[in-house]
């Protein structure tokens, strides 16, 4: 039985950003350098969806640390630490949000962290402690987003100006430690371009009890979380395009939006050596996601936001809104 009162449309979402001098999500596995799930001559790189989840969790935690009206916009998949630094587990973290959300007495963990968190509602939880155990599917759920066109990371390095170590008297009067800073090195890349599908499950969505306002805050928090999650190595991001197109049939999806479009200039002017590096030297081809669109007898609803300098190329139906 549905704990949703109020029903939404399945849908799909199409999201396009930008980076530039850093890389987004980086590979542990290959130096630190970008994400690569193509071949080699493919050239493209990608970000892992759990990159794009952490953005949208990172945005909601911050706008609504108390957990907003109805605290019903808490963040349970977060990093917490105790006093003396240790992380705490699944456990303890839903202990912690229930309790401020008030939920002094646990009848049902699982509906009760749906009720209250944000990202349980959303995207799922799995939820594995002792005499509790739920695997929830969310109704969110994104693909790997991947760059529009080749890119070539570049390896540069540097130094810190503070030493690793004190300098300190050794034996026999002799200077231990660094003598000067400690270099770094890194990969990084100058522009680049990610077009990132999802999908909302409205069945599964009336079963978590996401609402709206929920689809409204994922995509204020596809938008707003890319602006406001940073880190030194991961870049200035910045959101460019964004669509959601609702179904009036929620069993029914047109399916990999990402597909229908295109970007300018084509490929070989980025292997090229004087490859795009900003959102002017650029468009978004969209005149084929927009005829599929068009063609479609199963929408409900069509909604896009655009980055005020980036050009699009081709007419795309329904609602063009103000960014938030």
């Amino acid at each position: 039985m549905s704990i949703n009162s109020v029903p939404i449309n399945s849908a799909e979402i199409l999201f396009v950003k930008c980076v530039k001098d850093g890389i987004p999500n980086r590979d542990p596995l290959n130096d630190s350098d970008a994400r690569r799930i193509f071949g080699e001559e493919d050239g493209r790189i990608s970000l892992s969806d759990v990159s794009i989840k952490r953005d949208v969790r990172d945005y909601v935690q911050a706008r609504y640390p108390d957990g907003g009206a109805g605290k019903k916009y808490f963040i349970f998949c977060r990093e917490e630490r105790t006093d003396d630094g240790k992380l705490l587990g699944r456990g303890t973290l839903a202990q912690k949000t229930l309790e401020r959300a008030g939920r002094t007495s646990k009848t049902d963990v699982r509906k009760d962290l749906m009720e209250v968190a944000f990202d349980v509602r959303v995207f799922g939880a799995v939820y594995s402690v002792k005499d509790a155990t739920f695997h929830q599917t969310g109704p969110v759920q994104f693909g790997w987003a991947h760059s529009l066109h080749p890119v070539q990371t570049k390896y540069v390095q540097g130094t810190v100006v503070m030493p690793s170590k004190d300098i300190k008297e050794g034996e026999g009067g002799k200077e231990e430690g660094s003598q000067q800073g400690t270099i770094w090195t890194t990969y990084t890349l100058p522009f680049a371009v990610f077009a990132m599908p999802g999908v909302i499950n409205a069945s599964i969505a009336a079963e978590t009890g996401v609402s709206p306002d929920d689809v409204e805050l994922l995509l204020e928090g596809l938008w707003k979380g890319t602006q406001h999650r940073q880190a030194r190595g991961r870049g200035i991001q910045q959101p460019l395009f964004l669509i959601h197109v609702e179904y009036s049939d929620r069993f029914y999806r047109i399916g990999y939006l990402e597909d229908y479009i295109r970007i300018h200039p084509e490929r070989s002017v980025w292997l090229g050596s004087m490859p795009p590096t900003s959102i002017r030297d650029i468009a978004l081809d969209v005149a084929d996601l927009g005829r599929v669109i068009r063609d479609c007898p199963k929408i409900a609803r069509v909604r896009y936001w655009t980055h005020p300098e980036v050009k699009i190329d081709g007419d795309l139906p329904g609602e063009h809104c103000r960014p938030w």
